[in-house]
């Protein structure tokens, strides 16, 4: 193993992209947040789909942000590179090393939620024994370790061998989720109280409704979180053939097949289930969407939605693990993070060095989740970090034609001035919003220690990584290198 001069090889085409930005969006972000949502964000009802609709307006204004930058800036590490490139190198690490943690993160609370899928696939088969065994804490971090570092080892082994598990896994996928739309749309409300009614299950009445104002907007700052799967297409920017075009195709086709799917997905299932029924399961277990909607179907059915939802969140790992990975790679080859990191395996083209510290990371995510006993506070991070990741992506679209002129003529998505202009704006605006609303509700929870807040653990991370930051471009500075100079251009292919 030795470390390549040139970086990456370029082997993911337009469908490769797109699965990754896909697979790495459907998951958590809709089997699981819209229904715990109910316990997070409590009397939001049946506001979760305004809530969605909300939340949707920032992440597609966010991602055409990537796609304008995507297209003038292909390399890896799109995040990092982007913003280094267009504002300064210290606020291209701060932007990435924020998305990089809060990613990092939610790779270890996806593996740490994949075992109660599994616990459902078990019951609804009738696996009585086996379903309670999933329910065991020390089994459900054994499995969750053991997803996290398999895809480890399939990243370890090339895009190729990504796009290949991802693609067949996606197709697996949206069949199975097209299961539970089904269900959920050919049923009501009248069928699901009749089925609760014969398990002699008691519904108390329909609770009074939140205000608007005090439950949509702080939903609409968690589910923004579902949409952030994108990004993963622009960190691979070094490996997409053809970059200047498939970038921003992959990006635009993602973030509307997954919007649509979203919406349908979670339209069916309250459609059937009562939110109140939802938001009482889920105060007392992780609640799923084929959990909820598997009583009404045969069994065979309901095994196929339940592990069409375990095969989702299984896609959320190669994506999001090739994503953060090229970020620690990006930010080695410029010197503002160990020069180790930048190293490239010679067999496979991969950053080996990079993927595993990555993976230690997302680690420290899945026993954090297991110690803590609930894993939102990893989707709060998640929030957080890429909520001031996106804020610098679009002040990136906004600053890049006067801090660096010659890169700022490649961006070929939405090429006159104005309209980056009226984007970037827009997005930066309502993504500070989203930002406020979710700090203010972070720091008034009601909790019992200060690192149960998710806003104060993203603080001091961002000191962390601030002092590496600048004990390592010191170092550079030593060696005689110029990280203004190595800034002003795009990394070497």
């Amino acid at each position: 193993m030795t470390t390549r001069p040139t970086g990456l090889r370029r082997e993911l085409g337009v469908l490769a992209l797109a699965s990754t930005g896909i697979c790495s969006m459907v998951g958590a972000g809709i089997n699981i947040v819209p229904f715990a949502l109910q316990r997070t964000v409590p009397g939001i009802g049946d506001l979760v789909l305004t809530a969605y609709a909300l939340a949707a307006v920032p992440a597609v204004l966010a991602a055409l942000c990537y796609a304008m930058l995507g297209s003038a800036m292909p390399r890896a590490g799109g995040s990092y590179v982007y913003a280094s490139r267009a504002i300064g190198p210290y606020t291209g690490f701060l932007a990435s090393f924020s998305q990089w943690f809060g990613l990092c993160i939610a790779i270890g609370v996806v593996s740490y939620v994949i075992p109660p899928f599994l616990r459902d696939i078990a019951a609804a088969a009738q696996w009585t024994t086996v379903a309670a065994a999933l329910d065991q804490r020390p089994l459900r971090l054994a499995l969750a370790l053991g997803f996290l570092w398999t895809f480890v080892f399939v990243n370890l082994r090339g895009v190729r061998a990504v796009a290949n598990t991802l693609i067949p896994l996606m197709l697996v996928m949206f069949v199975c989720g097209g299961l539970v739309i089904v269900t959920g749309l050919t049923h009501n409300a009248g069928d699901y109280l009749a089925m609760l009614a014969g398990q002699s299950y008691t519904l108390p009445p329909e609770p009074a409704r939140a205000d608007f104002w005090t439950v949509v907007p702080p939903a609409a700052a968690i589910l923004f979180s579902s949409f952030i799967g994108f990004d993963a297409i622009a960190q691979a920017g070094g490996e997409a053939k053809h970059p200047t075009r498939s970038i921003p195709l992959a990006i635009g086709l993602t973030i509307l097949i997954v919007g649509a799917f979203y919406f349908l997905f979670s339209a069916a299932v309250y459609h059937t289930v009562p939110w109140w029924y939802v938001a009482a399961e889920s105060r007392v277990r992780d609640v799923t969407a084929p959990g909820l909607l598997a009583p009404l179907t045969s069994p065979v059915v309901a095994i196929i939605m339940v592990s069409g939802a375990a095969v989702s969140l299984i896609n959320d790992l190669p994506g999001m693990l090739l994503g953060v990975s090229r970020l620690c790679f990006a930010w080695a080859e410029d010197g503002v993070f160990p020069q180790r990191l930048a190293a490239v395996h010679t067999r496979f083209g991969t950053p080996h060095v990079a993927l595993f510290v990555s993976a230690l990371l997302a680690t420290i995510g899945i026993f954090g989740g297991h110690f803590a006993g609930d894993f939102f506070l990893g989707v709060d991070i998640l929030v957080t970090a890429m909520l001031v990741n996106f804020i610098i992506m679009a002040l990136s679209v906004l600053r890049l034609p006067t801090h660096n002129p010659a890169l700022a003529r490649d961006m070929r998505v939405l090429p006159a001035r104005v309209l980056q202009v009226a984007v970037a704006g827009t997005a930066v605006v309502l993504l500070s919003v989203l930002l406020v609303v979710h700090t203010w509700r972070d720091l008034h929870a009601d909790v019992a220690v200060w690192y149960a807040r998710s806003t104060p653990v993203w603080v001091v991370v961002m000191l962390i990584g601030s002092a590496i930051y600048w004990r390592e471009t010191r170092a550079l500075a030593r060696r005689g290198g110029d990280l203004r100079a190595i800034t002003s251009v795009l990394p070497p292919e």
